[in-house]
């Protein structure tokens, strides 16, 4: 359980995107960690770069955590100017701020700022080159808060689900139990992440670095995902076994194994999503569960209807 350190800084912390699935476990895990002014889409406009400047200036903040994101990968292709508005330019905007006032930014990235080649799990010194323009605008957005000199560290994080809002294995439990079967792509591979261990993880980055000045030496990119890797349809198989279990007497869908090729998409999504966390590991003593162990406790909080 995350602790609060013995003296706490007084300045507040000021969370993006607290209505998303990481958002609104991050509300609940940095509370401990002092004042938490959560923010969601409704009370802090991210295409609006005045309105982000003032929420900063108003509060204060020691850090900034950027947890909101325009995540719709395939309506981004046709939606570039407000992928661009909240993905590249509030991250720039939320770094001009916090270097203006002496804060520390954590901005939630992607492993779609890769190209997803090879077979190997990504490290963070590993050429980018996104294919898609979900992958370009995160990229530009990393880019652009590093440049701002503002104290910052990025997570690249993979495949994030919880027991809420929308994500694969909440739609994958709903749809198996309407259809008799269901085609789940079976050669993109990565690791699924549940949004509280990212939580948990950005927590121990806070404990670890309470203020700007001591971020600094921590200062990059990290890369933050479950343990272990999987398919989309390992994932779902393991779901549905787990959920099984849970439900004897429920017949799921027959799931079927396809291609990338076989499930077309106006994104085209990374075959190799693995990421190599090594880096968070030795420098903040964080280590994700394996992401089977993780499915287990995330299926305990998801009502059986």
């Amino acid at each position: 359980m995350t602790r609060a350190p013995a003296n706490p800084v007084q300045r507040p912390i000021l969370l993006t995107g607290a209505s998303g699935q990481l958002g609104s476990e991050l509300a609940s895990t940095l509370a401990p960690l002092g004042p938490v002014h959560a923010f969601t889409r409704e009370t802090l406009d991210l295409t609006g770069p005045t309105a982000i400047a003032q929420a900063v200036r108003k509060l204060n903040p020691r850090w900034i955590v950027n947890a909101a994101a325009y995540t719709a990968v395939d309506r981004a292709e046709s939606e570039v100017a407000l992928a661009q508005a909240v993905n590249a330019t509030a991250p720039r905007i939320l770094g001009e701020e916090a270097a203006n006032i002496g804060a520390a930014v954590l901005h939630v990235s992607t492993d779609y700022v890769f190209p997803g080649t090879g077979t190997t799990p990504h490290l963070e010194s590993d050429p980018t080159g996104p294919t898609n323009v979900y992958g370009t605008t995160k990229l530009a957005g990393e880019q652009a808060l590093a440049a701002t000199g503002a104290a910052h560290i990025i997570l690249r994080t993979s495949w994030v689900y919880g027991p809420t809002g929308r994500n694969f294995l909440r739609t994958i439990l709903r749809a198996a139990r309407e259809k008799p079967s269901l085609t789940i792509v079976a050669d993109q591979y990565g690791a699924p992440t549940w949004a509280r261990d990212l939580a948990r993880a950005i927590a121990a980055i806070l404990i670890a670095a309470p203020d700007a000045e001591s971020a600094r030496p921590f200062e990059g990119i990290y890369h933050a995902a479950g343990q272990g890797e999987t398919t989309w349809f390992g994932f779902a198989t393991e779901a549905l076994r787990l959920r099984a279990q849970q439900e004897p007497t429920v017949n799921f869908a027959n799931l079927v194994p396809i291609p990338t090729s076989a499930y077309p998409t106006p994104a085209a999504r990374p075959r190799n999503s693995r990421l190599n966390c090594t880096k968070l590991d030795q420098t903040f003593g964080f280590q994700f569960p394996e992401w089977q162990h993780s499915l287990v406790e995330v299926l305990k909080e998801i009502p059986i209807p």
